[in-house]
C-alpha cells in the first residue's frame, strides 16, 4: 500500500509499524531467496532493511527491536563478505528474529511491558543465536522450529527435524481475517484503509454506476427524436404534395401561402438533424466518461495478486522443514489484479490447497528419488486473467490421487454400489473429494487432509460466484483450477425474463443456453427431461422455483443450464434479454437472507433487477424434486393430447384403478393414475386435466381432503371432481358434496355404463 501524502495524522509508533511491516517482508523474501540457492544480490536489500528497522526502532524507543535488527545486520554483513553461509538452519534463526520484530511492532505501547516480561527467555535466546551465527562459519547443530506451525505435533515423517536449540517466539495474535495468519502475513503494512474509506469507495462505485445508467437512458430519448424526425419527414412530404395540388388549382393567394409554409418548414428539418447529431455526440461522450469513471473506481478496489499470497512462501518453507521435505513454491502472475474483497476471501482456500499439497501430495526426498523424480518437489501457484475471469491454478508434482482408491472408499462407505462405482469416470470420482469429511488418508493431521477442507474450499469459492475443479494423475501430481470473477463489484450476468420480471444469473454460473422444442421433452415419474449431449437433464420452471406462479406454455422452451455434475438442471425461463455488466448492490440487511437471491443491481435502462443465488437455487430445486411437486412444462405428445380429454383417476386399489382406466380409455379418454390422495394432489397440479375421479378412504390424504384442496386452489377450483366410493350412506354423500365434489357415485351400485354416463354428464365426449 502506498503511503498517504499527509502523514501528520499518524503517531510515531504508527509510522514505525508501517515501516516495519514493509521492511520485515523484504527480510522474509530475501532469506527465502537466499535459502533457495540464488546469488547474493538479496543481501544488500536485507542489510538496508535491517538498518532501517534499527534506526526507526531507536526513534520510538523499542530497544528490543534495535538489538534484534543490529544482530541481523551484522549477520548480513558477514554473509556479504563471505564469512557466513546462510544455511537453512541459520535462516531459521534469522526468521525467528524477524517474527519477534513483527510481533513487537504490532503491539500497542501499553501492551509492550507485559509482552516483554512473558517472552524474556525467548527474546534472549533468539538474540544470542543471532549474535552467534554472525561469526561461526559452520552451521548450527539444530535450527529453531518454524513459528508458523500449529501447536499440535504433526504425524511422524520420514526425515524428522532435530530438536530446536532456540525456543522460538510465539506467533503474533491473528488479525480479524478469513484465515489464521502466519508471522509473514502480519508483516504486511499495518496501515489499512479504514472502514469509512471502504464505504466511501462503495458509494463512489454506486454513483459511478448510476452515471453510466443515466448515460444509457439517453438512447431511448434519441430513438424518440428519430421517430419524430420520421414523422416530420412524412409531414414535409405531405406539404410538398399540398403545394403541388395548390399549384394545379391556379389560385395565386393559395400558392403564396403554401410556398410560405414550405419555406418555414425547411429550418425545422435542419434543426432536428442538428439536435440529433448533438445528442448522439453527447451520448457518446457521456458513455465514455461514465465508463472511465466506473473503471477508475474499480481500479481503486483492485490489488496485485502478490498482496494476498506474499506469506505463502514462508508458510510452505516452514511446513516443508517440519515434514522433512524439500519443496519449492513458484508464484506466477503476481502482478495480476484482483478485487480486494475476493483476494481476502480466497486466502483461506489457497492455504488449504497448499497445505494439502505439502502434507499429502508431495513425497519425501527419498520417496521422490526412488520414483525417479528430483528430490525437491515443486508447487506452482499461478494467477492470470482469461476471458474476463480470474483463473488461479495450484499444481504440484507429487504422488497425486489414485481414482481406484476413491472408488474403493465410495463403495466401502456405501455411497454407491460396486457396479455404479465402476461405471464412474475419473472426473466423477474426483467430485467425491469435495464431500464433507471425505478423505483418503487414515491418519489425518492437524496440518491438512487430502479431502478434509475441500468442501470448505468449494463452498468459499462458490460464495464468490466462482467454480473449482480438480484433476490428478497418479504418481504425477494434483491440479486445482479456480475460476472467479475479476471483481465482485461489477458482475457480468445473463438477464432473463420470468413472469414479466427481470432476473440476472452470474455468467460464470451458466453452462449453456438452449432452445428446446416441446417434442424433445420426455416425462418420467412426473419429472421432465431433455437430452443434452447424451445426458438426460431435468427441467425445472424458474417461475415455480421463485414462487411466481405457472409459466406460460411455449412451443420452444428457453433453457438455462446451471449446476455441475449430478446437480445440473435446465432452468426454464420466459426469455433472454442478453448479457449486461451490472454494478452489484447488496440488499439491505433489514431484509435478512432472501431465498434464492444474492444481490440487486440496476439494468442499463435503470430497471431494478435481482441477481439469483445459484447455489441457493439448486437447493430449492432439489427440495421441489424431493416433494414431487414440479409443474409440467410441456408434453411430447401435446398436440395429440389436446385433441382428447384427460382424466386423473385417484385410488389406492390397484383393481379399481385398472378397471376405471380401461373403461375410460375404451371410450377414448386419456387417463393418468395416482395411488393415493397425496400423489393425486401432486399430479393434478403438474398438468392440465378435464376431470378428477377419486376414492375417499386412502392413505396419506383421503379423497375429501383432496377435493377440498382442488376447490380452494386458484388455478384448479373449476376442475370437475367425481367421488367414487363404497360408502353409500346419505351423510357420506353429503360430506363429499359439501367438500365441493361435482358428482358422488357409489362403487357398490355402479356398472360400466353408470361410470361412463356420469363422466359424460360432467365433461361430455372424449374428443375436444
Amino acid at each position: 500500500m502506498s503511503e498517504p501524502e499527509d502523514l501528520s495524522q499518524f503517531s510515531m509508533l504508527e509510522l514505525f509499524r508501517m515501516e516495519a511491516g514493509s521492511q520485515t517482508q523484504i527480510l522474509t523474501d530475501g532469506l527465502l531467496t537466499l535459502e533457495r540457492g540464488s546469488d547474493g544480490a538479496a543481501i544488500e536489500p536485507m542489510m538496508r532493511a535491517a538498518h532501517s528497522i534499527k534506526g526507526a526502532a531507536a526513534i520510538v524507543g523499542l530497544d528490543v527491536i534495535v538489538q534484534l535488527a543490529h544482530g541481523m545486520e551484522d549477520a548480513f554483513i558477514a554473509a556479504q563478505h563471505g564469512k557466513l553461509r546462510l544455511t537453512p538452519n541459520r535462516v531459521d534463526v534469522l526468521l525467528a528474529g524477524v517474527d519477534l520484530i513483527v510481533q513487537c511492532s504490532q503491539l500497542k505501547e501499553s501492551e509492550l511491558p507485559a509482552w516483554l516480561g512473558a517472552r524474556d527467555a525467548t527474546i534472549t535466546s533468539t538474540m544470542n543465536a543471532i549474535a552467534g551465527i554472525a561469526f561461526l562459519p559452520e552451521p548450527l547443530e539444530a535450527p529453531p522450529a518454524p513459528v508458523s506451525m500449529p501447536a499440535p505435533a504433526p504425524a511422524p515423517v520420514a526425515a524428522p527435524v532435530p530438536a530446536p536449540a532456540v525456543q522460538p517466539p510465539e506467533p503474533p495474535e491473528p488479525a480479524a481475517a478469513p484465515l489464521q495468519e502466519t508471522p509473514a502475513t502480519a508483516a504486511a503494512p499495518a496501515a489499512r484503509a479504514p472502514g469509512a474509506s471502504r464505504q466511501q469507495g462503495d458509494r463512489l462505485l454506486s454513483l459511478a454506476s448510476e452515471s453510466r445508467i443515466s448515460a444509457h437512458q439517453m438512447h431511448p430519448l434519441i430513438e424518440s427524436i428519430q421517430r419524430f424526425k420520421r414523422s416530420q419527414a412524412s409531414m414535409l412530404a405531405a406539404l410538398d404534395d399540398l403545394q403541388e395540388a395548390v399549384a394545379r388549382n391556379g389560385d395565386p393567394a393559395l400558392q403564396e401561402k403554401a410556398a410560405l409554409v414550405l419555406q418555414r418548414s425547411h429550418p425545422l428539418k435542419q434543426m432536428t438533424l442538428a439536435q440529433i447529431t448533438d445528442m448522439e455526440n453527447f451520448e457518446r461522450r457521456l458513455l465514455n466518461v461514465s465508463g472511465q469513471l466506473v473503471d477508475e473506481v474499480l481500479a481503486l478496489r483492485m490489488r496485485p495478486f502478490r498482496d494476498g499470497v506474499q506469506h505463502f512462501p514462508r508458510m510452505v518453507r516452514d511446513l516443508a522443514r517440519t515434514l522433512g521435505k524439500e519443496v519449492r513454491l513458484e508464484i506466477r502472475g503476481e502482478d495480476t489484479l484482483v478485487d480486494r474483497d475476493i483476494l481476502a476471501r480466497i486466502e483461506n482456500p489457497l492455504n488449504h490447497m497448499l497445505r494439502n499439497a505439502l502434507d499429502h501430495g508431495l513425497e519425501t526426498p527419498a520417496e521422490r528419488s526412488a520414483a525417479g523424480k528430483p528430490a525437491a518437489g515443486t508447487i506452482v501457484l499461478e494467477a492470470r486473467h482469461r476471458a474476463g475471469m480470474l483463473n488461479i491454478d495450484i499444481v504440484d508434482d507429487g504422488r497425486g490421487v489414485d481414482p481406484q482408491r476413491i472408488r474403493a472408499a465410495v463403495v466401502a462407505r456405501r455411497m454407491a454400489t460396486a457396479a455404479m462405482a465402476d461405471a464412474m469416470s475419473n472426473a466423477e470420482l474426483m467430485e467425491f473429494l469435495f464431500l464433507p469429511a471425505f478423505s483418503l488418508k487414515e491418519d489425518i493431521t492437524e496440518i491438512s487432509g487430502r479431502g478434509v477442507g475441500l468442501d470448505i474450499v468449494q463452498d468459499t469459492i462458490r460464495q464468490q460466484n466462482g467454480v473449482v475443479r480438480i484433476e490428478s494423475q497418479p504418481g504425477q501430481g494434483f491440479h486445482t483450477s479456480i475460476t472467479l470473477p475479476l471483481t465482485q463489484s461489477i458482475m457480468r450476468a445473463l438477464v432473463v425474463d420470468v413472469r414479466g420480471e427481470a432476473y440476472a444469473i452470474p455468467i460464470v454460473k451458466v453452462e449453456r443456453v438452449a432452445q428446446v422444442p416441446q417434442a424433445l421433452i420426455h416425462t418420467l415419474e412426473n419429472k421432465q427431461f431433455f437430452d443434452l449431449n447424451g445426458e438426460h437433464l431435468g427441467l425445472v420452471s424458474s417461475a415455480q422455483v421463485l414462487e411466481l406462479g405457472d409459466m406460460e406454455h411455449h412451443e420452444l422452451l428457453t433453457v438455462i443450464v446451471i449446476g455441475a455434475g449430478a446437480r445440473r438442471y435446465g432452468l426454464v425461463v420466459d426469455g433472454i434479454r442478453g448479457e449486461q455488466s451490472l454494478a452489484v448492490q447488496s440488499i439491505d440487511p433489514i431484509f435478512g437472507k432472501l431465498r434464492d437471491i444474492a444481490a440487486a443491481a440496476l439494468l442499463n435502462d435503470g430497471e431494478p433487477v435481482l441477481i439469483l443465488d445459484v447455489s441457493d437455487l439448486l437447493l430449492s430445486i432439489e427440495k421441489l424434486l424431493a416433494e414431487g411437486g414440479l409443474h409440467q412444462l410441456a408434453r411430447a405428445d401435446s398436440a395429440a393430447r389436446r385433441r382428447m380429454k384427460r382424466i386423473l383417476v385417484v385410488d389406492d386399489s390397484l383393481t379399481v384403478r385398472e378397471m376405471e382406466r380401461k373403461l375410460l380409455t375404451g371410450r377414448g379418454f386419456e387417463v393418468d393414475i395416482a395411488v393415493d390422495g397425496m400423489d393425486g394432489w401432486n399430479v393434478v397440479r403438474s398438468s392440465d386435466y378435464d376431470l378428477v375421479i377419486t376414492d375417499v378412504d386412502m392413505p396419506r390424504m383421503d379423497g375429501i381432503e383432496l377435493v377440498n384442496l382442488i376447490k380452494k386452489d386458484i388455478h384448479l377450483h373449476k376442475l370437475p371432481v367425481m367421488i367414487v366410493s363404497y360408502k353409500d350412506r346419505p351423510e357420506d354423500r353429503a360430506r363429499g358434496l359439501a367438500a365441493g365434489a361435482d358428482y358422488y357415485l357409489t362403487k357398490g351400485s355402479f356398472h360400466d355404463e353408470t361410470l361412463l354416463d356420469a363422466v359424460h354428464d360432467l365433461i361430455g365426449d372424449a374428443s375436444k
